[in-house]
C-alpha cells in the first residue's frame, strides 16, 4: 500500500477513535469499515462519517457501531446517484476532526495570520 492511501486511512481511522464510533461492535465494525475503505475514496468516507456524526448528535446514545457504519454507507451509496450535497462546511469539518479539510474542500485561504478555511 502506497504511504499516500496509508495516511488515508490513518484520517479515517483518526475520525473513528476521536468519538470511539465502534462501539462494542470491534472487529465486526472494523470488517466493516475495511470494505468501505476499499469501495470508496476515503475522502468521501471522511466526509460521509462527519455527514453522519452530525445526523446523529441529536441522539441520546450517540449512534455507533455497525448502525452508523450502515448510515455511513448509505450516505455513500446516496452520493453515488446523485449530487453530494454537503452540510459541513470546511471549517466545521476542522472543528469536528481536527484534520486539514483541503483532501475534501479543496484548497485554504489564508486571512492574516491565520489560516481560515472556505
Amino acid at each position: 500500500m502506497k504511504i499516500q492511501n496509508q495516511l488515508n486511512r490513518q484520517r479515517v481511522r483518526h475520525i473513528v477513535s476521536s468519538y470511539q464510533l465502534e462501539g462494542s461492535d470491534g472487529n465486526d465494525f472494523y470488517t466493516g469499515l475495511q470494505s468501505l475503505l476499499q469501495s470508496y475514496p476515503t475522502a468521501l468516507i471522511e466526509l460521509a462519517f462527519v455527514e453522519t456524526l452530525v445526523d446523529a448528535w441529536l441522539r441520546v446514545p450517540l449512534l455507533r457501531g455497525l448502525d452508523l457504519l450502515a448510515q455511513v454507507h448509505q450516505k455513500l451509496q446516496i452520493w453515488e446517484k446523485y449530487p453530494i450535497a454537503s452540510t459541513v462546511t470546511s471549517q466545521q469539518f476542522y472543528q469536528i476532526t481536527g484534520l486539514d479539510p483541503t483532501p475534501i474542500f479543496g484548497a485554504t485561504i489564508s486571512i492574516g495570520q491565520s489560516n481560515a478555511y472556505r
